[in-house]
C-alpha cells in the first residue's frame, strides 16, 4: 500500500477492526497504543487519515468535498465511533460531496435520511462474505445479502449513490470462493 500514489493525495478512514475492539488487551493503554501505531503507519505511507472531517479536493478553481468518517455501523453489533454532523460542519453543501464511510449500513441508517446533499458514499466492510457466485451480467449472489441490503457494487436512491467495494483482504478464512478481490477506479467528471 505504500506504493499507492495519487496527484491529489491518498486518503483513508477506519473500519470496525481498526479499533482493536475484538482483541483482549492487557490494559486500556495497550489498546490506545495500538491505535496510535496504526495512525503512525498510515502517515508513514503518506496517507491522509480522515477522522470525522471534510477536505476540499480542488482543480482548476472548482472543488468537491471529501468527507471521511470514523466507523459508523448501522447494525446493532458494530460501533458508532463517527460523527457525521461534526465532519460536515461548515461545508458548502451546494458543491459535490463524497463520503468515505466503512460500513454500508450507515447509508440507510443516517446518510440518506439526514444528509441528502451527499452525492456518493464509498464503503466496504462486507468483503462479499468472501463467498458467493458472480457471473457479470447474469448473477451476483452471496449469503451476506441476508445481512446487508447493500453488499457489493453501485446502489442509487433519490439521487444519492452508494458504492460498496469487496476489498482485497479477508477475515477468518484466508481466501475467497467466487467473490474476487476488488480495486475500484472512479473517474470523476464535472
Amino acid at each position: 500500500f505504500k506504493k499507492l500514489k495519487a496527484p491529489y493525495g491518498v486518503f483513508s478512514i477506519w473500519g470496525n477492526h481498526d479499533y482493536g475492539d475484538y482483541v483482549v488487551w492487557d490494559n486500556d493503554q495497550a489498546k490506545k497504543d495500538n491505535l496510535d501505531d496504526l495512525k503512525s503507519k498510515q502517515k508513514s505511507f503518506g496517507w491522509r487519515l480522515l477522522l470525522d472531517e471534510t477536505i476540499k479536493i480542488e482543480k482548476e478553481g472548482e472543488f468537491f468535498n471529501l468527507i471521511g468518517i470514523e466507523n459508523w455501523g448501522g447494525k446493532a453489533r458494530f460501533p458508532k465511533y463517527g460523527d457525521l454532523r461534526k465532519a460536515v460542519q461548515g461545508i458548502d453543501e451546494s458543491k459535490p460531496s463524497i463520503l468515505m464511510s466503512h460500513d454500508p449500513s450507515h447509508w440507510d441508517a443516517q446518510v440518506k435520511k439526514d444528509f441528502n446533499f451527499i452525492d456518493l458514499t464509498l464503503s466496504g466492510h462486507t468483503h462479499g462474505m468472501q463467498f458467493g457466485i458472480e457471473i457479470p451480467g447474469w448473477i451476483k449472489w452471496s449469503p451476506v445479502k441476508y445481512v446487508y441490503k447493500q453488499w457489493a457494487d453501485l446502489y442509487e436512491e433519490n439521487g444519492q449513490k452508494l458504492y460498496v467495494n469487496r476489498g482485497l483482504g479477508f477475515l477468518g478464512y484466508p481466501g475467497r470462493v467466487g467473490i474476487s478481490p476488488e480495486i475500484t477506479l472512479f473517474e470523476l467528471q464535472s
